[in-house]
């Protein structure tokens, strides 16, 4: 690793707790203050430090503008999409990716399953709020006032016996799926139909987006799909790492 790159990327997150001084970030480095004010003076060109009035430095508004271009134009459909269909060439069933949009949740991506019988699901459908896998993920990391409003100002139609009956069940299985990480709907919104469902977390660690593996009872029964949780979770996982950058990679 270049030392001069290593030494300027561990400002930032130095300055990221505030501004500080020349001095400050020279201790911060272990290195003269000559060197220090260079990787400072570098940073500052390219708008990713700014040298306040006082004399100390903090980040600047570049890093900010570069950030929100990054987040702007990252499409987790495409960073997901080899993944889901990667978990599909590998479980043989169907798999969704979700989006949560004001009150819907929608599926934005579809890869189908090997058998020759087609679930109903398409792109750009919303899913059943009360029910889906992929509308429990997505719904349970909002805050605790926002989940209960939510659950107070939706319907709760009955699909199945299996079906969410009211807003108090609704809450107390979000509740689980925010411990446990995970959901399921074993025949709430077809009877047939069985699927499980992951999140897939931005930076912060915040629900993006959510992912699930679907299957008739007849090709997979509820104990068998739940035995596909750990590639399910692992895929989710991976599209995570590599949606926030923290994937471990090469670059050569």
């Amino acid at each position: 690793m270049s030392q001069s790159v290593e030494r300027a990327l561990r400002i930032l997150p130095a300055l990221a707790k505030g501004p500080a001084g020349l001095g400050d970030v020279a201790a911060e480095l272990d290195v003269h203050k000559s060197t220090a004010l260079r990787l400072l003076r570098t940073l500052h060109a390219h708008g990713y430090v700014y040298r306040q009035a006082d004399g100390r430095y903090r980040l600047g508004a570049g890093l900010f503008a570069l950030a929100a271009e990054a987040v702007e134009n990252l499409d987790v459909r495409d960073l997901a999409h080899p993944h889901l269909v990667e978990l599909n060439r590998t479980t043989g069933h169907t798999v969704h990716l979700a989006l949560h949009q004001d009150d819907e949740v929608v599926y934005v991506d579809k890869v189908d399953s090997r058998y020759p019988v087609r679930m109903y699901s398409r792109i750009g459908k919303p899913v059943p709020l009360t029910v889906a896998a992929v509308a429990k993920v997505l719904l349970a990391d909002l805050p605790e006032k926002e989940r209960a409003a939510l659950a107070d100002r939706v319907d709760y139609p009955r699909y199945t016996a299996r079906s969410t009956p009211d807003a108090a069940a609704f809450l107390r299985e979000l509740a689980l799926v925010r411990e446990q990480g995970w959901a399921t709907d074993l025949g709430g919104h077809e009877e047939a139909i069985n699927c499980v469902g992951a999140p897939v977390r931005g930076p912060g660690g915040r629900v993006v987006a959510a992912l699930s593996v679907s299957a008739p009872t007849a090709a997979a029964p509820a104990e068998a799909l739940l035995e596909l949780l750990p590639l399910v979770l692992h895929t989710a996982d991976t599209i995570s790492r590599e949606y926030s950058g923290s994937a471990q990679e090469d670059p050569s």
